[in-house]
């Protein structure tokens, strides 16, 4: 697997991680079942891909990447799904973590 592909499956881990975060609220704390069962499917299925990644990218740049990734874009499925508006400085720390997220993969280095 090269680095393209294994970047390519993170963005789909983060889609699924991002989709196991929506349907959990909407599972309303595993009480109502289709959404309960998306929840779970979608999170085995998040940490496969995960895996899968974490062949090619060392572990900690995928796990900081994919959070980092995932929480943004679970912010943005609250906008839009569940009308949530995050204040000021809720957008300032979002700004950092995507700054983050840029930081430990263009320049951050590890060992494999």
């Amino acid at each position: 697997m090269t680095n393209i592909s294994a970047y390519i499956i993170l963005i789909i881990a983060v889609a699924l991680g991002t989709a196991a975060n929506g349907f959990a609220k909407s599972a309303q704390g595993f009480t109502v079942l289709i959404p309960s069962i998306i929840t779970a499917i979608t999170i085995v299925l998040c940490m496969f891909t995960l895996s899968l990644v974490m062949k090619v990218i060392p572990v900690g740049i995928t796990y900081a990447s994919f959070a980092g990734l995932c929480i943004i874009a679970t912010v943005l499925v609250g906008v839009f799904k569940f009308n949530q508006t995050p204040n000021l400085y809720t957008n300032i720390g979002l700004a950092f973590i995507i700054i983050g997220v840029i930081m430990v993969n263009l320049v951050g280095k590890t060992n494999n």
